[in-house]
């Protein structure tokens, strides 16, 4: 397909044309978020295949509360929804850039690592002219349907005020779910989150309360990843000199910087991928905690910044009123008068205590994955799971089912336990869609890549990737057959 700017469709549909089992999806997805509409974008290239995707909210948007002025995407520009599957899509960032006539400015500006404002502007493009993309479609259930087998989606519409204005009924050969993550509160500050007008907020909704945070004369962070980075350098550039009033918490031993070497980032490979879902669930559950650099570091130039803005604010005597302490959890937390938030803390090496006193938290405490066992409901019985209660995904991201079930329900950023780090990561989306793209057709929709790393992971040839290179139909073994234990 060649790359040509995509024709605007016409006014979004109000709602999602009705199917009937003579004429189901071949793929329905469940969530508009990167990954799923990166499937979706892929799914438009693959002739004859019906899709429709359907999303609660009313518009993509990409953690609008983190869109701070300057920050960037952690991979390159080349990690966007298609590229690294099919680089000839309509739907790459490069003809983003040519529909916007930025082509030439952006070729001038060198940038590897793209503003994440402009990635989620991409993205935003690409959901408002890709076909069968039903927002403002709210999923109260799916279900196998074995007479006709078929998955039922059943969703409600959505109008501007969140109010029901309809019902109505899909039909699916195959599910896809892209339900995404949720704002992680540490449980001792939940209470505290939860009230009215105590200005403790997760980093994902910094944006919408900067203006409040600047006014508090004390603000403490908490957490220490690229978010809690990002936010506690904007905050620092925005307050005056010698009145910074911050402080930085952090349960890891240093303000770390996230592992990039080149051999390093082999891990985000999908050789590594295949190497991971290969090992033991017990070996897999013990190698997850220490691999946290690779996607809860912090990058070297944030790093660089933070420190940069700290030394020139030296320069005329003195040191900043802000205090950086890693090593410290957050026991308990609770409101002292009106406008006065106690934390209890603990180091953790030092095995000590004492209290801080603070007007405003920010929690860069990250995400977690949203639960699928609600959506999934009537299928639990039919749902196998690994002994910790996780729901077992085999290589070609589907949720191992009962042998009953013919269709195939595949997950995206909820199989971090059986596949790994990069299960969140943006630069293997492309490519996870293609393998569920080919799945679901059965066929070499896509021809990717037999190896990605130089690095062999393991003494298994056939878990690693070998030397061979070239694409492959996808695995017409038993659909319900799972990795080694």
């Amino acid at each position: 397909m060649s790359s040509t700017a995509p024709t605007p469709r016409h006014e979004a549909q109000p709602q999602a044309p009705a199917t009937t089992p003579e004429e189901p999806y071949d793929l329905a997805g469940v969530g508009i978020g990167p990954f799923n509409l990166s499937l979706a974008a892929l799914a438009y290239g693959v002739p004859g295949l019906r899709t429709a995707f359907y999303e609660e909210r009313p518009a993509f948007r990409w953690h609008p509360g983190l869109l701070i002025e300057g920050t960037t995407l952690q991979v390159p520009f080349l990690a966007d929804l298609v590229t690294l599957a099919d680089p000839a899509s309509p739907w790459t960032f490069l003809n983003y850039l040519h529909d916007q006539d930025r082509l030439f400015p952006f070729y001038f500006a060198e940038r590897f690592h793209i503003r994440r404002a402009e990635y989620d502007a991409y993205c935003r493009w690409v959901s408002e002219h890709l076909p069968g993309l039903y927002f403002r479609h709210h999923i109260d259930t799916v279900r196998w349907n074995p007479d006709r087998e078929l998955f039922e989606v059943d969703y409600a519409q959505l109008d501007a005020d969140d109010e029901v204005v309809a019902l109505g009924r899909a039909y699916a050969r195959h599910l896809a779910l892209g339900v995404g993550t949720a704002p992680h509160v540490p449980e001792p500050l939940r209470p505290l989150a939860d009230a009215h007008g105590v200005p403790v907020l997760h980093s994902a909704h910094y944006l919408d309360h900067r203006a409040e945070l600047l006014a508090a004369d004390h603000v403490t962070v908490v957490g220490s990843g690229q978010s809690g980075a990002e936010v506690f350098l904007d905050l620092l550039r925005r307050r005056p000199h010698g009145r910074e009033g911050l402080h930085w918490l952090t349960r890891t031993a240093a303000f770390a910087p996230m592992e990039y070497s080149k051999l390093g980032l082999e891990q985000f490979t999908p050789d590594y991928t295949r190497y991971f879902h290969g090992l033991s669930e017990s070996t897999r559950d013990a190698l997850l905690p220490g691999q946290w650099q690779l996607y809860k570091g912090i990058d070297q130039a944030t790093i660089s910044a933070i420190h940069d803005e700290l030394y020139d604010r030296t320069l005329d005597g003195g040191w900043p009123d802000a205090v950086l302490t890693p090593g410290v959890r957050v026991r308990t937390a609770g409101r002292v008068g009106t406008s006065t938030i106690e934390l209890h803390v603990e180091h953790e090496h030092q095995h000590t205590r004492s209290r801080l006193t603070t007007n405003a938290v920010v929690l860069a405490t990250g995400y977690r994955e949203r639960s699928i066992d609600t959506l999934l409901a009537d299928l639990q019985p039919q749902l196998s799971r690994d002994t910790a209660g996780r729901p077992l995904v085999d290589e070609q991201q589907r949720l191992v089912l009962d042998p009953a079930i013919k269709g195939s329900i595949y997950v995206q950023n909820a199989e971090r336990h059986t596949h790994g780090v990069g299960a969140p990561d943006l630069g293997l989306a492309a490519w996870r869609g293609a393998v569920i793209l080919n799945s679901v057709t059965g066929r070499l929709a896509f021809a990717l890549p037999r190896r990605t790393a130089f690095t062999t992971f393991g003494l298994d040839p056939a878990v690693c990737g070998g030397g061979q290179r070239g694409g492959k139909l996808p695995d017409q073994r038993d659909r319900h057959t799972v990795a080694r234990t």
